[in-house]
C-alpha cells in the first residue's frame, strides 16, 4: 500500500514538470511559424531587400566606377557581386528569407519567452511583459540599423588594409553572410541590458554586484565584442562596445530605482530601514 502511495505522489510532483514541457513545446511552435510567416514575407519582398543590403558596398565604391583608379580598387568597376556556383542565388534567396524571418519574429519570439517565465515571476514584476517586448524589439532594430551604417566603414578599413595590389570582388553569399552576421552581432549585442534587468527582475544578480564588476565588464564586453563582430575592425569594435557598457551602466541605473523603491515599500509597510535595505540585496 505504501508503494503505491509513493508512486502516485510521484506522478503528482511528475505533472507540473510535464505541464511546463508541454507549455514550452506550444513557445516553441510559436516562435517557429512566426519565424516562417517572416521569411514568406522576406522571400516575396527579397530583390527590395537585396537592394537594401548590397548598398553599403556601393557606397564604398567611388562613383566615378569608370576610372582606371576605381577599376583597380573593383573587380566590375561598379558594386555588383560575383556568383561563383549556380546554386549560389538560390541559396542567397533561402539565406536572405531565413534570416530576415528570424528578424520580423523577433517580437513574436520575445514575447512568448516572457510569457514562458512568467509564471515563476511576481505579479507587480509581471507587468513589465509589453515593455520588455517592445524595448526588446527596438533595441535589436536599432542594434541593427546601427550596424548597418557602420559596415561601409568596416568595408573600407578591409578593402584597403591588405594593400593597392587586391582586386575586390564579392560573392553574395560570402557578402551577405558577413553582412547578416554583423547586423545580428549588433542586435544580439544590444539585447544586453534587456538580459541584466531580467536577472536583476528574477533575483539571480544585484546591482551592487554589476557594479562591483565594472572593471571586469568592461574587458569582457570589449572581449565578447572581438569575437562576435565578424569585421574585427578597431572601429566596429569601438561602435559596439562603447553602447554595450552604456547599457551596461543604464541596467546599474534602473537596478538601482528598483531597490529604492523595494525599500520604501518595505519601510511602508512597517520594517525598519536596515531590514528593508537588507531584503533589497538578497
Amino acid at each position: 500500500m505504501s508503494n503505491t502511495a509513493g508512486r502516485f505522489r510521484s506522478d503528482d510532483e511528475t505533472m507540473p514538470l510535464m505541464e511546463h514541457l508541454a507549455e514550452l513545446r506550444v513557445r516553441l511552435i510559436k516562435c517557429i511559424l512566426a519565424v516562417v510567416a517572416g521569411a514568406v514575407v522576406c522571400w516575396v519582398f527579397y530583390p527590395q531587400i537585396l537592394d537594401r543590403l548590397v548598398q553599403p558596398y556601393c557606397d564604398v565604391i567611388p562613383e566615378e566606377a569608370v576610372t582606371e583608379e576605381a577599376a583597380r580598387q573593383n573587380l566590375f568597376g561598379g558594386c555588383e557581386l560575383l556568383v561563383l556556383d549556380p546554386l549560389e542565388p538560390f541559396s542567397v534567396r533561402l539565406t536572405v528569407a531565413g534570416y530576415g524571418g528570424v528578424a520580423l519574429a523577433i517580437p513574436v519570439v520575445l514575447w512568448q519567452v516572457w510569457r514562458f517565465v512568467q509564471p515563476g515571476l511576481y505579479p507587480r514584476e509581471r507587468r513589465h511583459a509589453a515593455a520588455f517586448t517592445v524595448a526588446g524589439a527596438l533595441l535589436f532594430a536599432l542594434g541593427a540599423g546601427l550596424a548597418y551604417w557602420s559596415i561601409p566603414r568596416a568595408l573600407n578599413f578591409l578593402a584597403s588594409i591588405g594593400g593597392e595590389d587586391l582586386v575586390t570582388g564579392f560573392s553574395p553569399a560570402k557578402y551577405l553572410s558577413f553582412v547578416v552576421k554583423m547586423m545580428a552581432a549588433f542586435g544580439i549585442g544590444f539585447e544586453f541590458p534587456i538580459l541584466l534587468v531580467f536577472l536583476q527582475l528574477a533575483g539571480i544578480v544585484h546591482y551592487r554586484q554589476l557594479i562591483r564588476g565594472r572593471r571586469f565588464a568592461i574587458v569582457g564586453i570589449v572581449a565578447l565584442v572581438a569575437v562576435i563582430t565578424p569585421s574585427g575592425d578597431p572601429f566596429t569594435l569601438m561602435v559596439l562596445s562603447v553602447p554595450m557598457y552604456l547599457f551596461y551602466e543604464t541596467a546599474i541605473g534602473i537596478g538601482w530605482m528598483r531597490a529604492r523603491r523595494e525599500r520604501r515599500r518595505a519601510v511602508e509597510g512597517g520594517k525598519a530601514p536596515e531590514e528593508a535595505d537588507a531584503d533589497s540585496t538578497k
